[in-house]
């Protein structure tokens, strides 16, 4: 098989690349505030989806999780137990962390502030002098953005290498021997009622992905082991939207991360073309003998043919 190059580099530094708290905290925009973490010291490697800045009571409701989120106080309310509920639904509801700009409404933090923080593991950040929030929003965001671009570039490369290996006469083994090599797990392509195609990768201390698939398809099939990567392969079966075969990545090895996610994605739109190719070659070759059974049982074949 195709080794796809790279590919035990590539896996072991795959991981998510978002802009976690601790970063964004180093961005010029926060660290001109004078930031200091006060609570939840070991959420810091959270990753930030977006940043939001508001100053109403219930903005928990406005969030999806994975927010940081900036703001200067007024909404927490006056009252030990409004601002402790405050911290517990922005914890509840799943930010990476809450960033507090003193001065404003509040010269230190309320002990109920911080307990709360401290018990619900959500970081609490306060910031000593004043910074403009759309500063530190445009920089987070810059940041988000472009570690989703190369995120994109390292699964576009990805799709580069199985096309290449493609047109110089590989197929499906080696297309999954590459993208195995990049997210350092076996990668399986099954049916989609689970019967196993090809397996490419390798296992645990170098075991089979044969044996990786033996021990665990029983237990994937309806209930994937936590972080597996299943991508439909489309192609076949009742309407456009049918499945054909399904890509199957394990985190046996190793954590998957978002790349191996897009990277799975693009490898299954090439698979896609690959197994309609070959069903279309079955197809003619099929009527091709059925062809020649007509002519030969209607005499329309020669003995000479």
């Amino acid at each position: 098989m195709d080794s796809g190059g790279n590919s035990g580099n590539d896996g072991r530094a795959a991981r998510e690349t978002g802009i976690t708290v601790r970063r964004a905290l180093e961005l010029p925009g926060l660290r001109s505030g004078l930031p200091e973490v006060v609570a939840g010291t070991g959420g810091l490697e959270r990753t930030v989806r977006w940043v939001h800045a508001g100053e109403v009571p219930n903005i928990a409701s406005l969030l999806k999780g994975g927010e940081l989120l900036l703001t200067t106080g007024y909404g927490m309310g006056n009252r030990p137990a409004d601002q402790r509920a405050f911290v517990r639904t922005l914890a509840e509801r799943g930010i990476a962390a809450l960033v507090v700009e003193l001065g404003t409404r509040f010269t230190r933090l309320p002990a109920a502030l911080v307990d709360t923080a401290r018990a619900a593991e959500l970081p609490l950040v306060q910031l000593h002098r004043q910074v403009p929030f759309v500063t530190v929003t445009e920089e987070i965001h810059t940041e988000i953005v472009n570690g989703h671009y190369a995120l994109l570039q390292r699964a576009d490369e990805v799709h580069r290498r199985c096309t290449e290996a493609l047109l110089s006469g590989g197929g499906v083994p080696q297309v999954l021997q590459i993208l195995g090599g990049f997210t350092g797990n076996p990668v399986f392509l099954e049916t989609g009622d689970g019967q196993l195609l090809y397996a490419a990768g390798e296992g645990p201390e170098g075991a089979d992905p044969l044996q990786v698939w033996e021990g665990l398809r029983d237990r994937h099939q309806d209930d994937p082991p936590a972080g597996s990567v299943l991508v439909d392969v489309p192609g076949g079966g009742p309407g456009s939207g049918g499945v054909r075969a399904r890509l199957v990545l394990l985190p046996v090895c190793g954590p998957t991360a978002p790349v191996h996610r897009m990277a799975a994605e693009r490898t299954a739109d090439i698979l896609a073309v690959v197994l309609m190719q070959a069903r279309q070659e079955e197809e003619l070759a099929a009527r091709g003998r059925g062809d020649f059974l007509s002519d030969l049982a209607e005499g329309r074949v020669g003995p000479e043919d």
